[in-house]
C-alpha cells in the first residue's frame, strides 16, 4: 500500500461498481439477488446497429483509428448535434472517446490545475468528484433536496463561485435523480455564469433521449456560453450500447485539440467496429429507439406506484433517465432485524443483505438522505424487488 501513489490512494472506488461486485458475491454464494444498482439498459443493442458492426467486421475495419475518431463518425456527430440540439460544431471541435466517462476525464485533465475548484450540483454522477480529485482539483458540492426538485438555484450558484472556480458540471437528464433542467432554468443559471468568463461548463447529456416529455435543452445553445461549454454525449444509454464504449464531446476547438493530445497518450482512438456501428446509430431517426423509452416510462410508473406504498419513502417523479432517488431518511436511527440504520450506506447495505436487492447509497452522489434505484429491469424483477424491500422494512 505504501508503494502506491497518493493519486490512487486518494481515489474512491466507484460506489455503483462496488455494490454490483457485492451483489455478484452473494449471487456466487447461491443467493437470488435482484440488481437495481447499475445504470445499464436491459435491452439488447438494436439489430440495425448490430448489423452495421457485422458489416464493419466483414469490410475489414481492424486498424488503429484516428485518435479523435473516424471522419465519418465526426460528421454524424455534427449532424446529430445540429438536428437534436441546435448546435453548430466543426470537425475540429469533436473528439470521440472510449465512453463518455473518458470524455469527461479528458476535459478535466486538460482544464484543471491543483487547487482549482469544480462546482458539482448534487446529486451528481459518482465519477465527477473522483475525476476532479484525480485532476488534483477540489470538488465544491452544491446540495439540493427532494423538496427543491433536486435543482440548484441561480442564487445558490452565485454564492458558490470563488476566484478558484474553474469548472461546473451539469447533468440533465440527471443521474441519479432523473430531473431535467428546463430551458428557462438553464437560462437563469446561464445569466449567473455569463458574469464569470473564466468558468467553464461541462454539460453531460448522455440521457438526452431517455426523456418523458420535458424538452431537452443544451447549455451550449446559449450563445454567450457556447465558447466555454463542453457538451458530452454518447450511445451507451439511449441505444443500449453500454459495452460498446463510445462517447464524444463537442467543444471549443482549443479544448478539443487538448483532449485529442491527452487521449493520444492514454488510449489513442476508440474501437474501430464500435465507431462504425455508432455512425449508423446516430444517423438513424431517434424514433428508432422510442420503444425503449416507452418501456422505461411504463416501468417508471410501476416502480413509483410500488415504492409509494412503503412507509417512509419520499419520492420524486423522474422526468428522464431510468432511476428513482427516494429520500429514505425516515429510517435513520431505527433498528431493523437487529441492525441500526444510521445513514444511506447502512440502508443500501441492509436492503442487499436482508432483501437481496442491490441499490446504491445516495452518499456516492452527494446526497446522504437518498438511495438510487435503477428501473432498467424487467417488470417482474421490479415487482419482486420492491415486495422484498417492503417486507424487509416492516417493523
Amino acid at each position: 500500500m505504501d508503494a502506491l501513489s497518493t493519486r490512487i490512494n486518494s481515489l474512491p472506488t466507484s460506489a455503483t461498481l462496488a455494490m454490483a461486485a457485492k451483489a455478484r458475491e452473494l449471487k456466487n454464494d447461491g443467493i437470488d439477488v435482484i440488481g437495481l444498482s447499475l445504470g445499464e439498459p436491459d435491452f439488447n443493442t438494436p439489430d440495425f446497429i448490430k448489423n452495421a458492426a457485422i458489416q464493419a467486421v466483414n469490410d475489414n475495419y481492424n486498424s488503429y483509428t484516428p485518435v479523435d475518431g473516424y471522419a465519418e463518425l465526426k460528421s454524424a456527430i455534427i449532424t446529430k448535434f445540429k438536428r437534436d440540439n441546435g448546435l453548430d460544431y466543426a470537425p475540429n471541435q469533436i473528439v470521440v472517446s472510449t465512453g463518455a466517462k473518458q470524455s469527461i476525464a479528458n476535459v478535466c485533465m486538460v482544464l484543471l490545475n491543483p487547487g482549482d475548484e469544480v462546482l458539482l450540483p448534487a446529486p451528481y454522477w459518482v465519477s465527477y468528484s473522483a475525476i476532479a480529485t484525480l485532476a488534483e482539483a477540489t470538488s465544491i458540492i452544491l446540495p439540493t433536496t427532494i423538496d427543491a426538485g433536486f435543482k440548484i438555484t441561480p442564487e445558490q450558484l452565485e454564492a458558490a463561485i470563488t476566484p478558484k472556480t474553474k469548472l461546473i458540471m451539469f447533468n440533465s437528464p440527471n443521474n441519479p435523480s432523473g430531473i431535467i433542467y428546463t430551458e428557462e432554468e438553464y437560462r437563469a443559471l446561464g445569466k449567473v455564469l455569463e458574469k464569470y468568463p473564466d468558468i467553464y461548463i461541462l454539460s453531460d447529456e448522455i440521457y438526452e433521449h431517455i426523456n418523458y416529455g420535458t424538452p431537452h435543452f443544451s447549455l451550449a445553445a446559449i450563445p454567450e456560453l457556447y465558447d466555454r461549454t463542453i457538451t458530452v454525449n454518447g450511445v451507451a444509454k439511449a441505444f443500449a450500447m453500454t459495452g460498446w464504449r463510445i462517447g464524444y464531446i463537442g467543444a471549443p476547438a482549443w479544448i478539443a485539440k487538448a483532449c485529442n493530445k491527452m487521449q493520444g497518450q492514454i488510449t489513442s482512438g476508440a474501437n474501430c467496429i464500435a465507431q462504425r456501428a455508432t455512425i449508423t446509430a446516430l444517423e438513424a431517426p431517434v424514433s428508432n429507439i422510442q420503444y425503449m423509452v416507452d418501456e422505461f416510462k411504463n416501468r417508471r410508473k410501476l416502480i413509483i406506484e410500488l415504492l409509494s406504498d412503503i412507509p417512509g419513502f419520499k419520492i420524486n417523479e423522474p422526468e428522464g433517465a431510468f432511476y428513482v432517488f427516494p429520500d429514505i431518511s425516515y429510517y435513520f436511527g431505527k433498528t431493523l432485524r437487529g441492525k441500526t440504520i444510521s445513514n444511506a450506506n447502512d440502508f443500501a447495505l441492509y436492503l442487499l443483505e436482508e432483501a437481496h436487492v442491490a441499490t446504491v447509497t445516495g452518499e456516492a452522489f452527494g446526497n446522504n438522505d437518498c438511495i438510487r434505484i435503477s428501473y432498467a429491469a424487467s417488470n417482474d424483477d421490479i415487482k419482486t424487488a420492491v415486495a422484498r424491500m417492503a417486507e424487509a422494512l416492516r417493523h
